[in-house]
């Protein structure tokens, strides 16, 4: 029986797929080809790799601090059993994320198989993808490194590509000769025109042990790194944070770069799986364009969009109805707080309005509107010159943080549900219709003590309505500052 452990790589911000995708809600935690976020689809994907041969553990993810509520909601909503979750205090690239997720399924003496994948990806055929992945780990289980590589449809210049030894069988591993980086136009159709080169969408399938051979061998300072920042770690429950100190200091390097790349002709093997499984790494919107069901015109349409006389286009509508006239090659996407438009061939550049929106310290660079939190969500609704308005849901069971703000004062009308709410020396219970008002500066707390979700209005007035302005006492979830 060979044991498999399934890791989702899921940092990164999708900042070219702006304004669905900020900071506080990246791309992996969204529904863009289904009912399923990418995250949730890739965690699916990996727990259907069990046979009579393969038993999977519970799934590791290794994902930042700020989204380590969010990706656990997700996977409790789809029944995924969490193994771990590895949080890195700042990006590092993914040779550290692989790392971490090497040495801790290497406590207590295991040395399991690494189903190593991105959570921003999509896979339509599931079937294929199981099975390319049940012999990739068949292959692995001798300590050989193998990559799935993705049979190319067309000459693409966005993606990397793996070379193989073509005298291999293409339906089992094959030898990789080299990974090329991102060709020219020329130079892709090259590729396709002479085979043996296939895309490389960063899914690895090997033992823990055999990452951190090969580490050792070419890039040493950052298996020395990660090692220090892992013996820092501090648990909490299931999550896992190694030390901030150590962290910082390992070096940004990816998977590719810092090991891969140097495998083929070293006493390391690495081979290659094909796989055809309609496979797509949405890395902008043109890429999300491709991957969704069209009209006879070519028009892929989210949401409440009506069209005419367009074709090609890409309209996502969040929040309203979006109409679009005489359009082609043109992308739409509506959020309650910002519109892109963009011609389809320079979905890249929307990475520069991010930019632009970082610079001038815009929220809309980092956050929606509507806000997820570890206790639930907040919308702001409404704001003006000394005021705010949101709305706000609080789960059953669930608390906001014991604190006290310095420029605002705050009332709450409860619409839904029972508030538990301490205000100064008071603990109050509060029902639908009823109210209470905070003052500047005084300690406070709503929680929810029900079985139904709470949901309230909040009023704030003050000189200062920023998020920041939270001093937080006490937190159910580790919370500390402001």
């Amino acid at each position: 029986m060979m044991n498999v452990t399934p890791v989702i790589l899921c940092g990164g911000s999708g900042t070219r797929l702006w304004p669905l995708s900020r900071i506080g809600l990246p791309k992996q935690f969204l529904c863009l080809t289904g009912n399923e976020s990418l995250f949730q689809q890739a965690a699916q994907r990996l727990c259907r790799l069990s046979n009579i041969d393969i038993q999977v553990a519970p799934l590791f993810i290794v994902t930042g601090e700020e989204h380590r509520f969010l990706a656990v909601e997700q996977l409790r909503e789809i029944d995924v059993a969490l193994g771990s979750a590895l949080l890195e205090p700042v990006g590092r690239n993914t040779a550290p994320a692989l790392t971490m997720a090497a040495l801790a399924t290497m406590e207590g003496g295991q040395d399991s198989i690494l189903v190593v994948t991105p959570s921003d990806q999509t896979v339509a055929d599931s079937t294929a993808f199981t099975a390319a992945t049940q012999a990739a780990i068949q292959e692995a289980a001798d300590g050989t490194i193998v990559i799935l590589g993705v049979s190319p449809d067309r000459p693409e210049s966005g993606y990397g590509y793996i070379q193989i030894d073509k005298s291999d069988a293409v339906n089992h591993a094959a030898i990789v000769k080299r990974f090329v980086e991102k060709p020219d136009e020329a130079t892709a159709k090259a590729y396709l025109e002479e085979g043996g080169y296939f895309w490389n969408a960063g899914m690895f399938v090997l033992k823990a042990s055999t990452w951190l051979r090969a580490l050792e061998r070419f890039r040493p300072d950052i298996l020395e790194s990660t090692r220090a920042a892992w013996n820092a770690r501090s648990t909490d429950a299931l999550f896992v944070r190694p030390g901030k100190t150590e962290f910082d200091a390992i070096p940004a390097e990816s998977v590719d770069y810092a090991a891969m790349e140097h495998c083929p002709g070293s006493d390391l093997p690495i081979k290659m799986i094909p796989l055809d499984a309609g496979w797509n790494d949405l890395g902008a919107w043109d890429a999300v364009w491709k991957a969704l069901p069209k009209d006879e015109q070519g028009n892929a349409h989210i949401g409440d969009v009506i069209t005419t006389d367009s074709c090609n286009t890409l309209v996502h509508a969040t929040s309203r109805l979006v109409s679009v006239v005489g359009l082609k090659d043109v992308i739409v996407v509506e959020t309650p707080d910002a519109v892109l438009v963009t011609d389809k061939s320079h979905s890249q550049d929307v990475k520069h309005i991010v930019n632009a929106l970082g610079k001038r310290r815009r929220e809309e660079h980092a956050l929606h509107r509507k806000v997820h939190r570890p206790w639930g969500w907040y919308d702001s609704i409404d704001e003006g010159e000394r005021f705010k308005v949101k709305r706000i849901q609080v789960k059953p069971k669930a608390s906001l943080s014991l604190q006290k703000h310095h420029h605002r004062a705050e009332h709450w009308i409860i619409v839904k549900g029972t508030a538990e709410i301490v205000n100064g020396e008071k603990t109050i219970l509060l029902t639908e219709n009823q109210s209470t008002y905070i003052p500047l500066g005084e300690v406070h707390r709503l929680a929810n003590p029900g079985t139904i979700p709470l949901e309230i209005i909040e009023v704030q007035s003050g000189s200062y309505l920023g998020e920041d302005d939270i001093v937080r006492l006490e937190d159910h979830y580790g919370r500390t500052g402001k």
